[in-house]
């Protein structure tokens, strides 16, 4: 990496071989901030001009965006310990749970949490994310048939919510529930733009709060007279099972995991089953290949639904973005970073990096079925991150979405009436904008 190209490099402790990081000039952020860009926007140039480790300033201080995939490994992977999450910015909404927990509690919470979201725990969820797939695929037949328009983002979210909630409380979401938690997805979505101050924020989205609280309280109640859904107990009633020889589980953590996991567990995959159907409009051989790959229920089927997936989650992941904070000084792919830096990993530059991907901006889901047609090097693609604090509910998000994609995929296809002309860069990357679409019946491929 050519340092020339910035100004002001970072200092680094001489003798130790390191270079200094380079940054790019203030020039290109004074242009940016004067054209009131995206981050993205920002972070794209940098990397364009400096490479995979490369420092910017947005303040005294540099900050440092990290798309090489060794260095993404070296930070999030190898050496979590010296590159730590701080508070999350989603604490306002989901407090002490798992996604926003550190140190000891965040190991705590996370071992007891893994075992419900992998292997024996995720096929005790099996039967209930086919039920929220056979719920949504029944409600297509019908608009399919009575000619109604659907907006594909909201029935996203309602699958989505409703295969959540189901794993949580062993219950099918009502309409009730689902009106209320709506200020889950409104909370997020504004907690990029509330203000700094944390009481400020909180009254801004106060009345949102309440509602989540209300369901939540309701939730647990409701779990702890013994009141299980026809599917049996969920982990909510793993929790409050936990909760009798954990004191740490109190009914206000308690709440803040409900929240998490509901949170976590369903805008994500909401919104990449979204993008999903948009590229497909874009593309729509992919979908005649996927089909076309094997029969119905076939493993040759359910691989090539996951690689729609996966090819969905690399051009627009879960997290596009994974901020650190450097606990002690380090060498990063040969470049000094003193303690205190501030480091962005990037997973959608990654994605997008033609080094790495051919025709990266293209939709090819065969990146993910053909020999060699992905990057091996696991800091290459991670739409959950990696690493110890990889997304716990991975596996569950893409059984999720391929379980759906298997029963809607085969018998529609989607006409938009409009898409989103812009893209929304928050917490998440949403198409920003109703997604409104008529259903067509289909045969086959």
């Amino acid at each position: 990496m050519d340092t020339a190209a910035g100004s002001d490099p970072l200092p680094y402790a001489p003798g130790t071989g390191a270079r200094p990081v380079p940054e790019v000039e203030p020039e290109v952020v004074g242009r940016w901030r004067s054209g009131g860009g995206e981050l993205v926007e920002l972070l794209t140039e940098v990397r364009a001009r400096l490479g995979g480790v490369a420092a910017f300033r947005l303040g005294p201080s540099p900050t440092v965006l990290v798309t090489d995939p060794q260095a993404v490994q070296h930070v999030l992977a190898l050496h979590p310990e010296r590159y730590v999450k701080r508070s999350h910015r989603a604490r306002l909404l989901v407090g002490d749970g798992v996604l926003a927990a550190t140190g000891a509690a965040w190991k705590s919470q996370r071992r007891l949490l893994q075992s419900q979201f992998t292997g024996t725990g995720m096929r005790r969820h099996e039967h209930r994310i086919t039920a929220a797939a056979r719920t949504t695929a029944a409600r297509w037949d019908a608009y399919a048939r009575d000619g109604r328009t659907l907006d594909v983002g909201r029935e996203m979210r309602r699958y989505a919510l409703d295969a959540i909630w189901r794993t949580l409380t062993g219950h099918a979401l009502d309409d009730e529930t689902e009106r209320e938690l709506a200020a889950v997805a409104g909370v997020g979505a504004a907690l990029p733009t509330l203000p700094a101050d944390a009481t400020a924020a909180r009254d801004a989205v106060a009345a949102d709060l309440a509602r989540i609280d209300a369901v939540a309280r309701h939730a647990i109640e409701a779990a702890r007279k013994g009141e299980a859904g026809p599917d049996g107990p969920g982990v909510l009633h793993f929790l409050l099972d936990a909760a009798r020889e954990r004191p740490e589980y109190t009914d206000q953590l308690i709440r803040d995991e409900l929240v998490t996991l509901l949170a976590a567990g369903h805008e994500t995959t909401a919104t990449t089953l979204t993008w999903l159907y948009l590229l497909l409009d874009r593309y729509p051989g992919a979908r005649e290949q996927a089909l076309a790959a094997g029969g119905d229920g076939s493993p040759q089927r359910r691989q090539a639904l996951q690689a729609l997936v996966h090819e969905t989650l690399r051009l627009y992941p879960s997290a596009w973005i994974l901020p650190r904070h450097a606990a002690e000084a380090d060498t990063l792919a040969g470049h000094a970073v003193e303690a205190g830096t501030d480091i962005l990993v990037c997973p959608y530059l990654t994605h997008r990096d033609p080094e790495l991907w051919h025709d990266p901006g293209e939709f090819d889901a065969r990146r993910f079925t053909a020999p060699d047609g992905r990057p091996t090097h696991p800091g290459a693609y991670y739409p959950f991150g990696v690493g110890p604090r990889a997304c716990l509910g991975l596996q569950f998000a893409l059984r999720e979405s391929t379980v759906l994609l298997e029963h809607l995929l085969p018998a529609h296809t989607l006409t938009f009436s409009s898409t989103p002309t812009r893209t929304a860069y928050g917490i998440t990357i949403r198409p920003d904008g109703p997604t409104p679409a008529s259903l067509n019946a289909t045969t086959g491929p």
